[in-house]
């Protein structure tokens, strides 16, 4: 058992590293350099070490801080806790690491859609193992759990396109906009191809006692229903509830994470589907 922890620690770690390493090349090398701001936190971020000069990764990491503290009941403390190390990793890579390699100088086209892959990569290495780089997902999450008839995805489009649009005024140039733009299409484009393909998804199976709160968590956290069902033990007798919840692959560790939260005693089995048909949860 022990074994097993120091395993997913460590792979934690080299995927953080990986992960790291994607983020910073996207960031630095190609954002930063072209001259435009991405969606996020992080495209606030580089526009304003482009007026004042404070470092990427700090700035990044200063602005999580607040969303951190208005989403910590949201999403647990398991979750920030990953995530946390996740900042961190990857603002000593933008921060003291990339700084001294060679910078990019080519097309502001080609870097767009190379940080949208690099960042893209990056994003779906930390989603699967659990953790976050911070941003925007911290804020809609925790809109979602108190006004849960928003759409998340025109919130989340919004807040983009307002931080893309400042790179206008702030780099002098409305191309910045358009490569912005790019950049996160891009972006996103690259993280549902790893995290679900062409439209995998996962059946979340879970047995616990506290089948009503695990339920009602899912349900806040990822805007999903659930099915309980009465299980039970051919050889005990035993009943226990079994609660079935489809979701995409990309919302599998939300699931896993708020049923561990609510009953650390869970079971959770996740069984991949290689196809589905209808599209109503991969939203």
């Amino acid at each position: 058992m022990k074994s097993k922890v120091w395993k997913n620690r460590i792979l934690d770690l080299v995927c953080d590293i990986v992960g790291g390493l994607l983020y910073a090349t996207a960031i630095y090398s190609f954002a930063k350099m072209a001259g435009f701001a991405p969606g996020g936190i992080s495209g606030l971020a580089i526009i304003i070490n482009h007026l004042c000069g404070v470092p990427i990764g700090v700035m990044t990491l200063l602005l999580n801080i607040p969303l951190i503290l208005v989403s910590y009941r949201v999403l647990g403390n398991r979750f920030l806790l990953k995530s946390a190390r996740t900042m961190i990793i990857c603002t000593i890579f933008v921060d003291t690491v990339f700084p001294y390699t060679p910078p990019y100088t080519g097309s502001p086209l080609l870097a767009a859609l190379y940080y949208g892959v690099c960042l893209g990569a990056g994003l779906a290495i930390f989603y699967m193992r659990g953790t976050s780089s911070g941003g925007v997902d911290f804020l809609t999450l925790s809109i979602r759990a108190k006004k849960p008839h928003l759409s998340m995805g025109k919130l989340m489009m919004a807040i983009d396109f307002l931080i893309v649009s400042l790179g206008w005024p702030v780099f002098g140039n409305i191309d910045s906009i358009l490569y912005g733009l790019l950049a996160t299409f891009v972006t996103s484009a690259v993280v549902d191809k790893i995290m679900y393909g062409m439209g995998a998804g996962t059946l979340a199976v879970v047995v616990t006692n506290r089948s009503a709160e695990v339920a009602e968590r899912i349900s806040r956290i990822i805007d999903r229903g659930s099915t309980v069902l009465e299980g039970v033990g051919s050889y005990t007798g035993e009943h226990r509830d079994i609660l079935l919840c489809a979701c995409s692959n990309s919302q599998s560790y939300m699931v896993k994470n708020s049923v561990l939260e609510v009953d650390p005693a869970a079971f959770v089995m996740m069984t991949e589907t290689s196809q589905v048909f209808g599209e109503g949860f991969l939203r």
